[in-house]
């Protein structure tokens, strides 16, 4: 396999299987067709035990194509709405979702842009956002990074940060965890802290086609930056071919992430 044959869409795929690693036997819920094939790559490479939901009311032993429908579905589990939150309440379940607006703190946006009380755009609104990011671990893909969607501050709060986290006290935000933001020129987590103790940003790898230069230029907000920033981990050639074969065969991610 060639450098060649990689895409940027699969280093965004395998950057986002990182951020599961080590979860164990816990829900893998991520949503975007990116999110899902990273997901999905985890399970199907180095996290065998992650549940996989089908979106429905089971969850499934294969792993099967994103976008596909799945006629060999191997039910392992019932997952009914009412178990489903019994596993967000006790940290059981790591999200991956999109985002419109994240900020240093790991604050999501996706209800509006611009004043709340007459907003230029309105979005998807809060869904299930503030209740879940404060139950279990959370990450994000942004598949356009920019100052428009990294952040000074969020216009509106759906996904609570570690600043918010932190005002609620310990009982309340045991579970909380915004674990990586993964986005086209980089990745980032939330392992430093600002002056008053409380998690922020941190590069933790930038991709090989971008810089700590452009990650910083792109960026709305103060990125912590250690002394030596690692390039984000290559595909291996199994990884690129259950990506090809298995996983993305209709190759969805790059539709989000091009190639240039």
């Amino acid at each position: 396999m060639s450098n060649q044959d990689v895409t940027r869409a699969d280093y965004c795929a395998v950057a986002i299987a990182e951020a599961f690693r080590g979860d164990g036997e816990i829900l893998c819920n991520p949503i975007g067709n990116v999110p899902l094939i990273g997901g999905r790559l985890a399970r199907a490479s180095f996290e065998p035990d992650l549940a996989i939901t089908d979106g429905l009311a089971t969850l499934t032993a294969n792993t099967p194509a994103v976008g596909r429908p799945d006629p060999d579905r191997v039910v392992e589990h019932w997952n009914p709405y009412r178990r489903m939150f019994e596993l967000l309440w006790n940290g059981q379940r790591h999200v991956m979702m999109g985002a419109s607006q994240v900020d240093r703190y790991g604050n999501q946006n996706l209800a509006a842009i611009g004043d709340w009380h007459k907003p230029k755009a309105q979005l998807l609104g809060f869904r299930g956002a503030p209740g879940n990011t404060i139950s279990h671990a959370t990450s994000y893909f942004v598949g356009n990074h920019s100052p428009k969607s990294l952040v000074e501050a969020v216009d509106v709060v759906s996904g609570v940060g570690y600043d918010r986290a932190a005002e609620l006290g310990p009982e309340t935000s045991r579970f909380h965890e915004i674990r990586r933001v993964v986005t086209n020129l980089c990745v980032i987590d939330f392992e430093a802290t600002d002056a008053n103790g409380v998690h922020c940003a941190r590069l933790r790898s930038v991709h090989p086609w971008s810089s700590v230069d452009d990650v910083v230029a792109a960026t709305g907000f103060e990125l912590a930056l250690p002394d030596d920033v690692p390039e984000s981990r290559a595909p291996t050639a199994d990884e690129v071919a259950l990506l090809r074969n298995q996983i993305d065969p209709d190759g969805l991610a790059g539709r989000e992430v091009p190639n240039e």
